[in-house]
């Protein structure tokens, strides 16, 4: 199979497999426990903590592990928000995000919902506009998993800090592809996962600011400094550590650009051989492994299924959403049309990809897709 959906997962490296499994047989003491066992779990935590840390450039302090993306994402909202507070999104956000602000205003708080360019950005003039007197927190994510589009979060993170306002941004689709200093951009809070570097699902960080008062959202022992009790998943967390010790040596060896470089050829290619095709957000800046096609007259679940016939694993949008009909709110957001959003798919691309299968599936591509426009003529024409 020639998997081109890491959006929505990636394989875990074997560097990572083999950073986890001593923990499941060997280290698998309880970090709480002041004995041997307990001790050398403690330091993997440690290490996992520090290599976090320098992945986001951080302080360890600062660093909260958590079970993945969603747990960060609602942590950071619903820890800092109350009752007949406003919080300002965009409205392209993760469901995690968005399906956490719907809760948000049942418990009473306002939230607005600023809404994207062309090209797929938040313009941070919307943002300014949207300020009230009653605005406790901004969350703007950093990368759109379905595009790729980069946010302008350092300009959000002035805005926030001028009006003195916390910020948060969800940086699940941006870890590991683009460098990520939180001094830089200025946010308070920031969500990553582990599944989306190359580390294993169930497991993720949120970066908290010192001082940010954000409240615990489960209540138990003393782990995470009471920000997240419960039994560390030792485990998962090394695995973590290690996939963001990787991820950060990929930002100055060349694997990132490797990864730009096989996108631009998958994106040109299939623009140059499959008429009635664009890319959406194309004239934004992008995280180099991402590109999101429009195939016009095309059926993108049908195009999916094609394609995975082939061998070839792509996906419509978020995997949180997979398996509804509904277009993309991402798109639909960006002025593309119900059918327009249902008729593009998403390319995701990473560390494991080859040239080879690029070309490979340049290869399959145009014929699955000339098959599918034929099929939907034969009907039409019917």
């Amino acid at each position: 199979m020639i998997y081109l959906d890491n959006n929505s997962t990636t394989p875990v490296l074997p560097e990572v497999l083999e950073a986890m499994l001593p923990c499941f047989a060997e280290t698998f003491g309880n970090p709480s426990s002041i004995h041997g066992g307990g001790r050398r779990a403690l330091a993997l935590v440690k290490e996992a903590r520090e290599q976090v840390a320098a992945l986001l450039d951080c302080q360890t302090s600062e660093v909260i592990f958590t079970s993945g993306g969603t747990e960060g994402d609602n942590l950071a909202l619903k820890g800092m928000m109350n009752p007949g507070d406003h919080l300002i999104v965009s409205a392209i956000e993760h469901s995690a995000i968005l399906n956490t602000c719907t809760w948000l205003e049942k418990q009473g708080c306002e939230v607005t919902r600023v809404g994207v360019n062309g090209n797929g950005q938040v313009e941070p003039d919307c943002v300014a506009a949207a300020l009230k007197k009653n605005t406790k927190l901004i969350s703007v994510m950093m990368a759109n998993n379905e595009t790729g589009v980069l946010q302008p979060v350092e300009e959000i993170g002035r805005i926030a800090a001028e009006a003195d306002v916390w910020f948060h941004t969800d940086a699940v689709q941006a870890a590991g592809k683009i460098p990520i200093s939180v001094g830089k951009i200025g946010c308070d809070l920031l969500s990553i996962s582990a599944h989306k570097i190359h580390g294993p699902q169930g497991m993720g960080a949120l970066f908290a600011k010192r001082g940010t008062p954000l409240r615990p959202q489960l209540h138990g022992g003393h782990q995470e400094k009471r920000r997240r009790p419960g039994t560390e998943n030792v485990a998962g967390i090394a695995g973590l550590g290690k996939a963001s010790h990787i991820a950060q040596a990929g930002l100055t060896d060349g694997s990132v650009e490797q990864l730009a470089k096989l996108r631009d050829r998958l994106e040109d290619a299939i623009e140059s051989l499959v008429p009635d095709t664009s890319v959406n957000g194309r004239k934004a800046p992008r995280v180099p492994n991402t590109t999101n096609i429009l195939f016009e007259n095309v059926g993108g679940d049908a195009l999916v299924m094609a394609l995975d016939e082939l061998g070839i694993a792509v996906s419509r949008g978020s995997a949180c959403s997979a398996g509804g009909s509904d277009p993309s709110g991402v798109l639909m957001a960006m002025g593309l049309s119900g059918q327009q959003s249902r008729s593009s798919l998403r390319f995701s691309l990473g560390k494991q990809n080859t040239w080879e299968e690029i070309e490979s599936a340049i290869a399959g591509i145009p014929d699955g897709v000339r098959r599918l426009r034929e099929k939907s003529l034969i009907f039409w024409n019917a």
